[in-house]
């Protein structure tokens, strides 16, 4: 069937694109919804793969890729790939650099060694992401849900576990009031249930995403209780569960992901959260005694 003609305006650059991506995301048939997910999570392999390479692995027809074009104004898949690669042109230089300063590091010849300069290298790419994709005034939205939480949820399985557990830690000596969801005792549900509007959650989940924890967050949103959470692309299921969400993508060194940035963005969250919730707390200190 052939797709309707779209009367919006041709994005002109990448987060134009990504806007109207997660506008229309909804209306899409199965496939685009596929190649839109694909192009979110995989922007690189977008700018620099060919049409049958990038269909194979988006598991889509080539055709596929030129009705996803078409369907946001571009002629081709071709004019929609430039936006992909103008993005990479526009990043701030540096990074290559780093690399082949790594690369000519006398421990790169060693293979205990390349490995190691492998994820040092991985994890400046990571932060350098970061650094250039949370959104300032999302972060103070986030902080500020979190601050005036009387217990702040953190709810995260698997791989993003060890980001949870930590951020607990530091919250117990920060003296913030959490509750670290996924016991041994197997009562996360009845844990769940005592939390109200004057709570706040914080999820953690990147994909394969795990479903119990886009269970858990679904849940709290349905009964009002904020969340905040921390995903790596705009079709995760937790992003429409949360009133606050981050996209962060690590970048991997041979398949391998750390969790360096995520691991930046948990603690700057954390010390963030805690720093407003004492100066909250100095302000009503001072009402009262006035």
């Amino acid at each position: 069937m052939a797709m309707p003609e779209t009367t919006t305006e041709v994005p002109q650059d990448f987060e134009a694109l990504k806007a109207a991506i997660l506008e229309r995301k909804a209306e899409l048939p199965k496939r685009l919804r596929q190649v839109a997910a694909y192009s979110l999570d995989n922007p690189d392999e977008i700018a620099f793969g060919t049409a049958a390479s990038i269909a194979t692995s988006a598991e889509v027809q080539p055709s596929t890729l030129v009705r996803f074009a078409q369907h946001f104004g571009f002629e081709g898949f071709s004019s929609l790939q430039q936006i992909f690669r103008a993005r990479l042109r526009e990043r701030t230089p540096g990074y290559e650099d780093r690399l082949k300063a790594l690369s000519a590091n006398d421990h790169s010849k060693l293979e205990s060694g390349s490995i190691f300069n492998g994820f040092v290298a991985a994890a400046h790419r990571s932060l350098d992401n970061i650094a250039s994709s949370v959104d300032p005034e999302a972060f103070e939205r986030a902080v500020d849900i979190l601050a005036k939480a009387d217990t702040i949820y953190l709810i995260a399985k698997r791989r993003s576990y060890p980001i949870s557990s930590y951020m607990a830690y530091a919250f117990g000596k920060l003296k913030v009031r959490y509750q670290l969801v996924g016991t041994a005792a197997g009562i996360d549900d009845d844990m769940l249930a005592m939390a109200t509007k004057n709570d706040a959650a914080f999820a953690v989940s990147f994909s394969p995403y795990a479903s119990e924890s886009a269970a858990q967050a679904r849940l709290l949103a349905e009964r009002k209780v904020p969340v905040v959470s921390l995903t790596d692309s705009a079709f995760s299921p937790l992003a429409e569960s949360s009133k606050v969400w981050f996209e962060l993508v690590e970048a991997d060194h041979a398949g391998f992901r750390s969790l360096s940035a995520s691991m930046a963005f948990a603690m700057a969250l954390t010390v963030a959260i805690a720093e407003k919730r004492q100066r909250l707390a100095e302000g009503n200190q001072a009402e009262r005694n006035e």
